[in-house]
């Protein structure tokens, strides 16, 4: 029986989810790296940490509590928490 990939690897993409932020902040995807931190070397303030949050929970459709913003510092913080939602 063959095996069938499931959960969060098959429907997160990542460099699909870092174009998708970087189209967000205007930049260009390779400036959104794993380790940029999104507040200092991208200059996102609350309300572009809150568009992502919802363009996120649109794209993906998931519910992503508002306190999670304050942890959405990396592009490793969202896709892990991203990862996280999509498996549950």
């Amino acid at each position: 029986m063959p095996e069938q990939t499931t959960g969060a690897a098959a429907v997160l993409d990542t460099e699909d989810l870092r174009s998708t932020i970087a189209e967000i902040l205007d930049v260009d995807p390779s400036e959104v790296t794993d380790t940029a931190d999104f507040k200092e070397d991208l200059d996102v303030d609350s309300l572009l940490a809150l568009e992502i949050l919802v363009t996120l929970e649109r794209k993906y459709q998931v519910k992503m509590e508002e306190s999670n913003l304050q942890l959405m510092r990396s592009f490793k913080v969202v896709h892990d928490l991203l990862a996280e939602k999509l498996a549950a």
